[in-house]
């Protein structure tokens, strides 16, 4: 079984109305479709982007678009028949604020899963309070998992995830600088090496000049593989060009991964120690 999946290089930069939002956010989907993508990941805050209409708006501000942003992704979603990990969204429940990822289904259904581990500048800066639990999302091809950017470098969640059946990590993220980018990068190979999954990962390029802390963005989408002879020598598969506005698309095959799984060069998963350590299979 294959499943092909598109990663937005989403471009943050001013506009003046939701509608010119969702006119960008159709050019990707359209691209996406055009390519016969089944599944279609946007990054982390691409939605912060809302707060450059007018004036003045702070990160208390996004939550009041919520129920725009859904119905453009649900509509989205059911008309393409696309699986839509549509970033994240900032939501407010009893006063506190999330940073929650999106699932869209074909169905008009949609999943939630609040980031897990959040930075200091969202603790800090923008008051935001972390997930308090986690899914795996059951999808017509296979189980997913949906973990935002610091996430990634927790290697704790992802062992988590693949015990649960998950083959696929989607990784929405919006990194400031090199440093940021390199950190959810090689720890993004790194998950996928040790639980021998597939890692989708993509993020904010452009400028947003009236957005506290989105004034600067680095960002790269990859599509990322273990590392065993199957797949590419440097575990990846497809990657965009570094702060530029673009889509990119490849083929996941489940049927590599699991014959790296078992008959691979090494078996990560199946070789854990799990007499030393957590097995989070149990």
């Amino acid at each position: 079984m294959k499943l092909r999946v598109s990663a937005v290089q989403y471009h943050l930069h001013t506009i003046q109305s939701f509608e010119e939002f969702a006119r960008q956010c159709e050019h990707y989907i359209k691209t996406a479709e055009e390519f016969g993508a089944e599944f279609v990941l946007f990054p982390e805050f691409f939605t912060t982007q809302l707060l450059s209409i007018g004036k003045g708006k702070k990160i208390d501000d996004l939550p009041s678009f919520t129920d725009q942003y859904r119905e453009l992704f649900s509509n989205f979603a059911k008309q393409t028949n696309m699986h839509i990990i549509a970033g994240t969204q900032v939501l407010e429940k009893n006063g506190k604020l999330f940073n929650t990822a999106h699932l869209f289904y074909p169905d008009g259904r949609i999943g939630e899963q609040a980031k897990l581990h959040i930075t200091p500048t969202e603790v800090n800066e923008w008051n935001m309070e972390a997930g308090v639990s986690f899914q795996i999302f059951e999808t017509k091809k296979g189980k997913i998992a949906i973990l935002t950017c610091y996430d990634i470098e927790f290697p704790e969640i992802v062992r988590m995830a693949k015990a649960k059946g998950a083959d696929v990590i989607f990784c929405p993220s919006c990194t400031d600088d090199r440093h940021g980018f390199h950190r959810v990068r090689y720890t993004s190979h790194a998950r996928a090496i040790e639980n021998q999954v597939y890692v989708v990962l993509t993020g904010t390029v452009g400028s947003l000049p009236t957005v506290d802390f989105m004034r600067a963005n680095f960002g790269q989408a990859a599509i990322i593989t273990p590392n065993d002879i199957p797949f590419p020598p440097q575990g990846i598969l497809a990657e965009g060009e570094i702060n530029h506005d673009m889509i990119i698309t490849a083929d996941l095959d489940f049927e590599l991964l699991y014959e790296v799984r078992e008959r691979g060069s090494v078996t990560t998963w199946r070789d854990r120690r799990t007499d030393l350590y957590t097995d989070w299979e149990k």
